[in-house]
């Protein structure tokens, strides 16, 4: 299944918001979750067009570096300057600024210019300031080249008023030692409550006043929430760039991600490795269905073959940017062994699966219990499809305890009313398999990594 490049209407950005304006007609379609798009990167290279090498930015008089002569990739990103194609997240490296400091240097090795941080990532703003300021003094090129970005929580309620927010940002400058950053990111678009701020509230004057004082070069957003919030947020013209869920295993929002694409916006894929199944950890079962590559590597090839801007990597050692640093130029569309190791990978799954495998068409939805049924059951397929019980597991038992960042209702909701039944067109007894799902991966209570 090949995605195509989709379109939504689309309203004039606001006065002072940095954005391209490129607007097509039509909608995006959603595209089944499953591993059976796998090839949906097969004849992306059109939306990689934008891709451009350059020269190594890194001056020799810093540190040492492999390959200083290499060209590598870029890729455009909304309105402000090109990233590469893996983007270090500071969400981990956070015992200490030298700790942080080693983990910028690999993840510079590695090619990658682009950095995200966050206030409600603990220490990591102040961290990474220190670090900024000490790569400015023995390497002033390597820090020229790096592209910043942070983010801002929308609050609760009405939200962050217009002064707070721009106090709390302020703070962040204060905190990376930077006089402006080049992007700044709503941290957590994913409830409606947070579209009207951001879109008609004290949001909207906030992102509006940060970009023409000059706090910030342009604005954007991730989202954990749904695909309908997400569509009207992309929609709006507010936003030059959206960070989202795109996964091998979960490739629900990439129509919605190449409609992006196509309007100059720039996307991150929120944390592959992790959030896209704990590939850097793979189950025997789903090693032996990637080969003869990576499960890690396959996941990230399948995203930057659909022209994914850049991927977020949370490296908490610099051992963790080893793949970062091979795939740095790795922006062409799947090669035809990819996409056979991907259709057997596919085809394993559904094998062990059988009938019972959920196809993730969703016609089951609306649950009178509000039970999500198809991200319930694509759970269940990784777990019982690819051995992926650690992983299910874990993001099964965040469901409710993570606030409006995941699913609030578990299988156990399933009141067996047998609403669904008569709209499966695979004929699934869902109400058993969710039955199954609840006793295969319920468990005690598991810490978020942060907030």
């Amino acid at each position: 299944m090949i995605l195509e490049p989709m379109t939504l209407p689309r309203q004039g950005p606001e006065a002072g918001m940095s954005r391209p304006a490129t607007a097509r007609n039509g909608s995006p379609s959603r595209e089944s979750s499953t591993a059976e798009s796998q090839t949906a990167g097969r004849d992306a290279g059109a939306m990689a067009s934008g891709d451009r090498p350059e020269g190594d930015p890194h001056s020799a008089a810093g540190p040492a570096r492999e390959g200083l002569e290499r060209r590598l990739v870029r890729r455009p990103f909304g309105g402000g300057r090109s990233v590469s194609l893996f983007t270090l997240g500071t969400m981990r490296a956070l015992e200490s600024s030298r700790v942080l400091e080693r983990v910028v240097d690999a993840a510079l090795e590695a090619g990658i210019n682009h950095l995200e941080t966050a206030p409600a990532y603990g220490p990591a703003e102040a961290f990474l300031g220190e670090v900024l300021a000490g790569l400015a003094e023995r390497d002033p090129i390597g820090r020229s080249e790096l592209v910043l970005t942070s983010k801002l929580l929308p609050g609760s309620g009405e939200g962050v008023g217009l002064a707070e927010g721009l106090e709390q940002l302020r703070a962040s400058l204060r905190r990376l030692r930077l006089p402006r950053l080049d992007n700044l990111a709503v941290h957590g678009l994913n409830t409606e409550a947070h579209l009207a701020w951001a879109l008609r509230g004290a949001g909207a004057e906030l992102l509006k006043a940060a970009v023409a004082e000059g706090l910030v070069g342009q604005v954007g957003f991730s989202s954990h929430g749904g695909y309908d919030l997400i569509e009207t947020a992309l929609a709006s013209g507010r936003f030059s760039f959206c960070s989202l869920h795109l996964h091998l295993f979960d490739p629900e929002r990439l129509p919605l991600a190449r409609w992006a694409l196509a309007e100059g916006m720039g996307v991150m894929a929120i944390s592959p490795a992790d959030k896209g199944g704990r590939l850097y950890d793979p189950s025997p079962q789903l090693v032996e269905d990637c080969a003869p590559f990576a499960p890690l590597e396959l996941g990230y090839r399948y995203l930057l073959a659909a022209g994914i801007s850049t991927l977020t990597l949370g490296a908490s050692r610099p051992e963790d940017l080893a793949w970062a640093g091979r795939l740095a130029n790795s922006s062409g569309p799947l090669t035809p062994s990819e996409r056979e190791a991907m259709a057997q990978l596919s085809a394993a799954g559904a094998q062990r699966l059988g009938i019972e495998r959920c196809g993730q068409c969703r016609a089951c939805l609306p649950c009178p219990s509000e039970v999500p049924i198809p991200a319930l059951l694509r759970l269940r397929n990784l777990a019982v499809g690819h051995g992926m019980e650690a992983f299910a597991g874990e993001r099964y038992n965040l469901i409710g305890r993570a606030g409006h960042w995941w699913e609030a209702v578990d299988a156990s909701a399933c009141l067996r009313c047998g609403a669904c039944l008569s709209r499966c067109p695979h004929n699934l007894a869902i109400p058993e398999l969710l039955a199954d799902t609840h006793h295969r991966l319920a468990a005690p209570p598991r810490r978020r990594l942060w907030g």
